[in-house]
C-alpha cells in the first residue's frame, strides 16, 4: 500500500489545525475564513513514515475567491485523492453531517479508496457530538479529536498506522543516494513562481492565475533533473507566496503568508530570485533579495516571462528605447548587477516559464552552487588576495585611522565564514566590506555564494600576542599545525 494521506473535507472544518497538529508544526495557514488552503500541501511524518497532504475545501463558494481558483483548488483535492492510500475525510463535530459531508463521503466510497472518517473540534463535551449521524455515511467507527487542543491525537495516529500497515524495509544499497537539494522560489506577487514550479515538476501540480496572491502556503515537492553530465540530481521545491512589503499587508493571511515564504528561505540551500523580465528590477525585488541574503543563502537570479520580451522584439516597433532584443538584455542584466550589488556574481538566467525557455539552465547554476559550497580556501591564498585588494584600493580613513588586516583564515563553509585579525573591527565600513567580499568571490569563483568575515579587533586578542608592522601575525600557529593547514592547502588548490 502506498504510504500518502490525504486530509480531505468541506471548507473551515479545521483541516490544516490537523495537518499541522499532525506534522508537529506550522505549515499550512489557519485561518478561519474559508478557502484559505488551495494548493496540496505534503509534508513528511515521523522520519519518513508517511507522507501526509493537506487539501483545499470542497464545495468552496466564497465570493472573494475568483472562479477560476476554486475550481483550480478542486483539481487539486481530486489529485490527492487519486495519489493517496488513505483518506481522512474530516467533519465539523459542533455542527453535525451537512448534506456536502454526505456528497463528499459518497463520493470517496466511490473512489475505492481506504477512508476513515475524523471528527474534529470534539474539544471536552462528546455529548454535543452526534455518532449515529456520523455512520449515516458509511464510512466505519468515527475518530474523534480535537486538533486546537490535541485531544484524541494519539488515537489518530495509531489509526493511520494501523491503516498503512508495516514499515516498508530500507534498501540499504540507497542508504548512500544524493540527499535532495533544498531549492525554494521567492519574488514579488505574479512574477510566475508556481508557473516555473509546474514546469519543474512536469504536471500543474501548482494552481497558476493572473490573480496576484493565489499562492498563500509555501509548498513543497520533490522532483528529479538530469544535468548535462547526465546525472540524476534529486531536489526539494518549495514554491512560496508573492513576499508584499510589511507596511502593504493588509490582512492576517497575507501576513502568514509572508512568514512561510521567510521560512522557506531559512530551509533552502539554494534561493530562486524571480524577477519579471517587463517590470524590470523593483525596489520590492531588493528587499526581498535582502531577506536571502539576511539568511546568508546563495542566490540564482531568475529573469521570468522572456516569451513575452521575444514576442514584443518579433513585432515592428519592439519595446519602447531599446533597438534590439540582446540590447534590451544586456541593459537589464546591467540594471539587475546595480540594483542587487549585494550579491555580487549572483547567476543571472533568462528563462521563460510558458515555454521552457533555458528553464534546465537555472537548475545546473544551483547544483554547481551547490558544490562550490564546500570548498575549501586555502589559507596562504586567501592572505594574499586581501593583501592585494587593499593594496590595490586601500580602505578609507575613518577617524583617522585606517582599517588594516593582520590575518585571515577560512572558519567555515555553508555559507564561507572568514575570520579577519584586523586592528579596529569598527573601522571596516560597509561598502569597503562589500568591495573586499566581491574580491574574494572573484578570486576563487565563488559566485552567488555568500561570503562572510568574523572581525577579530587588535584590543580582542589575547594579550602578549606580538603582530608586525607588515600587517602579518607572528607564529599565529603552532608548527604541527602549520604543516597541516599547509597540506590541507595542496589538496584542495585547483
Amino acid at each position: 500500500m502506498n504510504r500518502i494521506v490525504a486530509i480531505v473535507g468541506r471548507p473551515n472544518v479545521g483541516k490544516s489545525r490537523l495537518f499541522n497538529r499532525l506534522a508537529r508544526k506550522r505549515i499550512s495557514i489557519v485561518h478561519d475564513q474559508p478557502g484559505i488552503t488551495r494548493d496540496v500541501i505534503s509534508v513528511e511524518i515521523e522520519d519518513g513514515k508517511y507522507t501526509l497532504l493537506d487539501t483545499g475545501g470542497i464545495g468552496l463558494t466564497g465570493n472573494d475567491t475568483a472562479e477560476s481558483i476554486t475550481k483550480a483548488s478542486e483539481l487539486q483535492v481530486d489529485f490527492a485523492i487519486e495519489t493517496a492510500g488513505l483518506i481522512l475525510l474530516v467533519i465539523d463535530g459542533l455542527v453535525g453531517v451537512t448534506p456536502l459531508d454526505t456528497r463528499i463521503g459518497s463520493r470517496l466510497r466511490r473512489s475505492g479508496r481506504k477512508v476513515r472518517l475524523v471528527i474534529n473540534k470534539a474539544d471536552f463535551d462528546d455529548d454535543k457530538i452526534d455518532l449515529a449521524d456520523s455512520y449515516r455515511l458509511g464510512l466505519g467507527e468515527p475518530l474523534r479529536v480535537s486538533a486546537e487542543h490535541g485531544r484524541g491525537e494519539g488515537y489518530l495516529r495509531e489509526a493511520i498506522m494501523e491503516e498503512l500497515g508495516p514499515e516498508p524495509e530500507v534498501d540499504a544499497s540507497k542508504a548512500g543516494e544524493d540527499k535532495p537539494l533544498c531549492i525554494c522560489f521567492i519574488g514579488r506577487p505574479n512574477v510566475g513562481k508556481s508557473s516555473i514550479s509546474n514546469r519543474l515538476l512536469k504536471s500543474d501540480r501548482l494552481i497558476v492565475s493572473d490573480v496576484p496572491g493565489t499562492t498563500r502556503d509555501a509548498v513543497e515537492l520533490a522532483f528529479s533533473f538530469k544535468a548535462r553530465n547526465g546525472k540524476e540530481y534529486p531536489f526539494r521545491l518549495i514554491d512560496t507566496a508573492g513576499i508584499k512589503a510589511s507596511t502593504k499587508l493588509a490582512a492576517p493571511v497575507e501576513y502568514f503568508s509572508r512568514l512561510r515564504s521567510l521560512d522557506a528561505i531559512q530551509r533552502a540551500e539554494v534561493v530562486f530570485l524571480v524577477l519579471d523580465a517587463i517590470e524590470g528590477v523593483t525596489q520590492q525585488d531588493q528587499a526581498i533579495a535582502g531577506e536571502a541574503i539576511k539568511e546568508k543563502k546563495p542566490i540564482v537570479v531568475v529573469v521570468n516571462k522572456w516569451d513575452l520580451v521575444h514576442k514584443a522584439f518579433a513585432n515592428p516597433g519592439g519595446i519602447h528605447g531599446f533597438e534590439s532584443e540582446r540590447d534590451y538584455r544586456e541593459k537589464y542584466e546591467r540594471a539587475v548587477f546595480e540594483r542587487l550589488f549585494f550579491t555580487p556574481g549572483a547567476p543571472l538566467v533568462f528563462v521563460s516559464a510558458m515555454s521552457g525557455y533555458e528553464v534546465s539552465r537555472m537548475l545546473n547554476a544551483s547544483v554547481k552552487l551547490h558544490r562550490i559550497l564546500d570548498t575549501k580556501l586555502p589559507t596562504a591564498r586567501l592572505n594574499k588576495q586581501l593583501g592585494w585588494l587593499t593594496e590595490r584600493t586601500p580602505p578609507p580613513s575613518i577617524g583617522g585611522k585606517r582599517f588594516r588586516i593582520y590575518y585571515a583564515t577560512q572558519i567555515g563553509v555553508r555559507p564561507f565564514r572568514i575570520k579577519i585579525f584586523c586592528n579596529r573591527d569598527d573601522k571596516l565600513s560597509e561598502s569597503y566590506r562589500r568591495y573586499l567580499e566581491a574580491g574574494i568571490v572573484d578570486e576563487f569563483n565563488l559566485q552567488g555564494c555568500p561570503v562572510y568575515f568574523e572581525l577579530v579587533g587588535k584590543e580582542k586578542h589575547e594579550a602578549g600576542t606580538p603582530y608586525t608592522s607588515k600587517n602579518t601575525l607572528i607564529n599565529p600557529t603552532p608548527k604541527w599545525k602549520a604543516a597541516e593547514e599547509a597540506r590541507s592547502d595542496e589538496i584542495f588548490d585547483d
